[in-house]
């Protein structure tokens, strides 16, 4: 049953990729989370770490999720590139930062901070106006050197913090530019990459300084097998969610995309 659900979500992790830019950190962390903490005691090593290891094996799914969406999107012509870099660079070096900052403090930290994130990019996104609605006819904006240096950093930091990659970040900023939903959420998948590269390898790379034993099939807090099964089932998920690229409506694309981010917060408030 925990690997038929993994390969379930997994095949939902790829739909979201591709259609929301999600690249699958908001449906692994909050569904590793819960299968961990509640298949474990909670004296077992992997449920006192089931949020470390939830969002590390995000950050690792989200590399394949990412590169295959990125790769969808660019043949369909939805890439622009000076809005790619250099904010991919910054995101990365923010990712890093992000990463060794989760690895030091507890699982409940990062899963309320979590829950407060999405919180308030709910509630932006309905307030601030340029999210629901765009304006016809409008030349998108380039973004300014503020929002690529330190927008970047704070992106990726955040992002890999809680292993979501950052396209919860991008696309409010990017559709703030002026571009489309479908734009939108297409660039949040390469700028992605950096945030589940850099994200992966700090997460494997500092968890030799604890001394907890999490098991064989486990690198650092990946879950191996979990990651196998996630990445599996999201390549389902990518070719189900292909044909629909720029196919969304502008305004029900927005909405959907906000009401994805509340059942992912009411999912993790449920303790």
């Amino acid at each position: 049953m925990f690997y038929l659900l993994l390969t379930l979500f997994g095949c939902l992790t790829g739909v979201t990729a591709v259609l929301f830019g999600f690249g699958g950190g908001f449906v692994v962390v909050p569904l590793l989370y819960r299968m961990l903490t509640a298949s474990h005691g909670a004296d077992d090593p992997i449920s006192q770490s089931a949020m470390h290891i939830a969002v590390a094996t995000s950050t690792c799914v989200m590399i394949v999720n990412a590169l295959i969406a990125t790769d969808k999107h660019r043949r369909a012509g939805n890439l622009i590139r000076h809005y790619l870099w250099p904010l991919g660079g910054f995101i990365a070096l923010g990712a890093i930062i992000g990463a060794i900052a989760a690895v030091w403090v507890s699982g409940e930290v990062i899963r309320y901070a979590f829950i407060a994130y999405l919180g308030v990019t709910i509630i932006d996104c309905l307030l601030r106006r340029g999210f629901l609605t765009r304006s016809e006819g409008v030349i998108p904006r380039r973004l300014d050197r503020k929002e690529i240096s330190a927008g970047g950093v704070g992106i990726g930091a955040i992002a890999t913090f809680l292993g979501v990659g950052g396209s919860v970040m991008t696309v409010p900023l990017l559709r703030r530019c002026g571009l489309s939903m479908s734009q939108a959420t297409s660039m949040a998948n390469p700028l992605s990459v950096p945030v589940a590269v850099a994200g992966t390898l700090t997460y494997m790379a500092l968890a030799g300084f604890s001394e907890t034993d999490l098991g064989a099939w486990f690198v650092g807090y990946v879950d191996l097998l979990a990651f196998a099964v996630l990445t599996l089932g999201s390549l389902v998920g990518i070719r189900m969610a292909t044909p629909w690229i720029g196919r969304i409506p502008d305004r029900v694309h927005a909405w959907v995309y906000i009401a994805l981010l509340i059942i992912v917060m009411l999912g993790m408030l449920l303790k």
